[in-house]
Order: structure tokens, then sequence, then C-alpha cells
């Protein structure tokens, strides 16, 4: 079987299930595992590279206020590619390539060699969803029996870290810095099953605007930087921005404690992959004050 995969999470699901020898094209911002960057591109985005946090939110509303997908798919290399299978979501406006994009990108290709491909988009919202995603394209590929054990896996993984107990602080997944933006969909749930309390977000819901009155009057234990699409680097530096030009984020009880975290969003929360159960992993470990990965988190300086 040929698959293209044209969203992150998707490749990640699918070399998790063993098929990455045949996945023959990828989107832009497919990095994980390390050979998805050997795979031809498909996709490219209309942001302009280094945008600030503010640009690109601007940008995105400009694009969302005008109808404009955010990323172009290449329709003449997808129908040289011949997939015999497209893995999307429809999640998220922000980061989806739509069946739609992927039609349109198709009329501008010769009709003799149109594209037939069944296109399967992935829906999940939650960890639940996740798992189902994972069987869809389990189902979708031959690859049931590997699917059915990869979730029984990730299941027990999250029921083990639902089993620490202790006090539950009130946590703050900031998923853009400026504005800011609550995580949502299933970044709640790592928090919850990790032993926290998310504040202002819930579980399965998507992602949305705070104001910094909302920030403010829920007064967070702990604040995480989880900027969609960034590693922990990006997040620190945008996070400790953040801190640095907004007075009222200084006066947070998270900032005065000490407990400002950022973290590598790119790989264990904006995408609805495995890897989100090593992100609840990870919470679970700030949380309770033990030992944490610096790879993967990061504390910041009072």
């Amino acid at each position: 079987m040929r698959i293209v995969s044209l969203l992150p999470s998707a490749t990640e699901i699918a070399a998790s299930l063993g098929l990455m020898d045949q996945v023959v094209g990828v989107s832009h911002e497919c990095d994980f595992p390390a050979s998805a960057r050997d795979r031809p591109t498909l996709t490219s985005s209309i942001l302009a590279h280094g945008l600030s946090p503010a640009a690109i939110d601007a940008a995105v509303a400009a694009a969302s206020l005008e109808r404009r997908p955010l990323y172009a798919v290449d329709g003449a290399l997808l129908t040289r590619l011949k997939p015999d299978l497209i893995l999307t979501q429809g999640v998220c406006a922000v980061c989806a390539v739509t069946p739609e994009t992927v039609s349109d990108s198709l009329s501008f290709a010769r009709l003799e060699a149109a594209c037939s491909a069944p296109v399967l988009s992935l829906s999940g919202m939650d960890f639940a969803g996740i798992c189902t995603d994972i069987l869809a394209v389990g189902e979708a590929t031959g690859t049931e029996e590997q699917a059915r054990a990869l979730v029984a896996s990730l299941q027990s993984r999250w029921a083990r870290v639902s089993g620490q107990g202790g006090a539950r602080p009130r946590v703050l997944m900031l998923e853009w810095p400026e504005p800011p933006w609550s995580a949502g969909h299933w970044v709640p749930e790592q928090v919850e099953v990790a032993g926290g309390i998310a504040v202002l977000a819930e579980p399965g819901t998507p992602s949305r605007r705070l104001s910094w009155d909302e920030i403010a009057d829920a007064d967070p234990d702990i604040l995480i930087g989880a900027a969609c699409g960034f590693d922990l680097e990006t997040n620190r530096r945008h996070l400790a921005n953040l801190l640095a030009s907004h007075p009222r984020a200084r006066t947070l009880r998270a900032v005065t404690a000490g407990q400002v975290w950022a973290v590598d969003a790119n790989a264990l929360f904006s995408r609805p992959a495995p890897r989100v159960v090593e992100g609840a992993e990870l919470l679970a470990a700030i949380l309770t004050d033990a030992a944490v990965d610096a790879s993967q988190a990061v504390r910041l300086a009072p």
C-alpha cells in the first residue's frame, strides 16, 4: 500500500503501526519519526517563517475571515505519487489539511492523472477519540492486530498515570502565549489524568481565546507554556518573553511560586497521536515534583 500522510499525528500513528516503509509522502510539518523527513513533502504554509506569536495569530485570524486555507497541497506531486490512501484530519481549522483542500489541489492536475485514493479524515478530540483513530488507520491499512495491541498498551499506561493520588493543583495549559489561548481537546484530559485540575478548559472541547481578566481570576497554581506546534526551546523563549513583558502575568500565583514550565508541545501535547500518553506522564512528574526529563520540560526561574 502507498500512503500519503498530510498530518504529523497521522504520520506518527502510521509509524507506530509499522507502516513507515509504505508512507510515500508527508506534510511539511511531519518530523516524527525522523525518517519522515526523507519523504517527499506535499504541503506548504501561507504563513511567513519567523513570525511572532501575535503576528501568527493575526495572520490565522485574517485567513479564517477570508476563508482562505492556511495550507496548500501540491496536487501534481500527489498524482505522481499515486497513493492508495490519504490520511488527514478535521479537528483543528488551523492544522487541518481538509479533504476539501485535497480536492481543490487536484482540480489543477490533469484529469487523466487525477488521484482517486480514498481520504481518511481523523477526528479524535479526546483520548478515546485518538484510540479510535488508531483503530481506523489499522482497519484502512490491514494492520488491525497491531492497532488493537497499540491501543491496549496506551490504555494501560493511561490507567497507570490515573493511579497517582495526592493534592490536585490547578493547572493552566497555555496553547498560545500572545494572545493567550487555553489548550482544549485532549490536553485537559492529560492534566486531569496526571492528577491536576485543568482550569479554563474542558476535555473534548476546542481550545479558546482567553482574557487576562479570566486568567487572573483563575489564578492557577501551575502555568505551563505548551504553544501548539512549538518545541521546548521555542516555548521556553515565548513564555519568558510573555512573563517579561506582561505585568499581569507576573502577579499570578504560579509565577510568584516558581511553578511556571515550558514543555515540548510539538511532541507531547499538540498532536492527537500515541505520544499524548507520554505527555500525561510528564505532567504527572511535574505535578508531583518528581524528576523531569530536561529534553521535554524546563522550569522557568521566578
